[in-house]
């Protein structure tokens, strides 16, 4: 596999009806903490639907992701049971066809992807909002340091990776530093089509 992400070929008139929101943002900003804060909070909306990403690395008890193997996710992929895949850090990574099952029925999509795979989304979507979590360098490096995941590498290559694609601008930026809570309800208001910043 290389590095670049592949999107599975799509039939336009298979996803034209959903909102896809990719969240993306570098190791830290607390990501998996405002998905599972917004998961709840949404719980109740059957058109709200979180995707799961597929990994080949052990997953944490913050993420909500489907650890596979990594022969079993080439068997997968194989079967073309992805929408899209890349590999990030040493690691593999994808998102199952079933979300354009949810985005063909009209339901918002919300997914947790890499950066560089965000170009190649909008291409292939019709309806794709960006929404950034991030902070401080110094709060990253933190977190990073306090969550001591093996499979995170070393933190300097993790807060120095940066994506040179004008099309992996964020429509929407949340710079996580404030409660937990607070920022899950600027993100529920993303997902729900609402001004966040009220």
């Amino acid at each position: 596999m290389t590095e670049a992400p592949v999107v599975a070929e799509h039939r336009t008139s298979m996803v034209e009806a959903g909102r896809l929101i990719l969240v993306v943002g570098p190791s830290g900003a607390g990501k998996d903490t405002l998905l599972g804060l917004a998961k709840a909070a949404c719980a109740d909306d059957p058109n709200i639907v979180f995707a799961r990403r597929v990994i080949t690395r052990a997953a944490s008890s913050s993420e909500d992701n489907e650890e596979v193997s990594p022969d079993g996710f080439q068997k997968a992929l194989g079967r073309g049971d992805y929408a899209i895949h890349w590999e990030a850090h040493g690691h593999c990574y994808a998102l199952s066809r079933t979300m354009d099952d949810e985005l063909r029925a009209g339901r918002t999509v919300i997914a947790n992807v890499s950066r560089t795979v965000i170009g190649a989304m909008r291409r292939a979507y019709p309806d794709v909002v960006v929404v950034s979590i991030t902070a401080p360098p110094n709060v990253l490096a933190e977190r990073l340091a306090m969550r001591r995941r093996s499979s995170d590498g070393k933190i300097e290559h993790r807060l120095g990776r940066t994506v040179d694609d004008a099309s992996a601008q964020p429509n929407v930026t949340i710079v996580n530093v404030d409660s937990a809570e607070y920022h899950a309800r600027q993100f529920v208001r993303i997902i729900k089509g609402d001004r966040w910043d009220a």
